[in-house]
């Protein structure tokens, strides 16, 4: 793919999914310095805790990739699916690749198809697939930059998440790769 080509659905998707877990492992090498103890405490966010918060990303992503693929998934939001913080976010991980895979295999097709579901409420819905993986996308940033927030506010320093870094660390990737004899 030209770097510099306008995108097509798929391959911006593509990219956007890449992004995520970019930003996902930076996000996660951070926490990873922060104490245990202050992941699964209370720090004001809708989700209350850092642990809550990435529990429904993982969720929420699980729930609209079951809807992607025409599948049912129930989910509680209230509840924590993985306790375990290191489950948590080899889940988150696993997930966030396995959304990348099934963006390589779709047809361009798929971009320009609505999406018909349930809400969680069991209110039928139709949405454009490329406004659902916009969702997905801009779901993610919105909750990493609010447990971003908190991690400097405890002290912590985050790491730069936004997509301009991701896009020249990946630039810079492709011309060190491209001047390789």
């Amino acid at each position: 793919m030209n770097a510099n080509a306008p995108y097509a659905w798929k391959s911006y998707f593509v990219v956007q999914a890449d992004y995520q877990q970019w930003a996902n492992d930076r996000l996660f090498a951070a926490l990873g310095r922060v104490d245990a103890d202050l992941l699964t405490s209370a720090q004001g966010l809708y989700f209350d805790s850092i642990h809550h918060t990435v529990d429904h990303i993982l969720l929420v992503n699980r729930l609209w990739f079951a809807r992607l693929r025409g599948e049912t998934l129930v989910v509680d939001f209230a509840k924590i699916t993985h306790t375990d913080w290191n489950q948590l976010i080899e889940a988150t991980q696993a997930q966030a690749r396995e959304l990348q895979l099934w963006l390589e295999q779709c047809d361009d097709a798929l971009f320009e198809r609505q999406l018909a579901y349930f809400t969680t409420k069991g209110e039928p819905q139709q949405m454009w697939m490329r406004d659902v993986l916009t969702h997905m996308m801009t779901h993610q940033a919105h909750h990493r930059g609010q447990i971003s927030a908190v991690i400097t506010r405890l002290g912590y320093r985050s790491l730069e998440m936004d997509y301009v870094y991701y896009k020249r660390q990946m630039d810079a990737y492709r011309s060190e790769v491209a001047a390789i004899p």
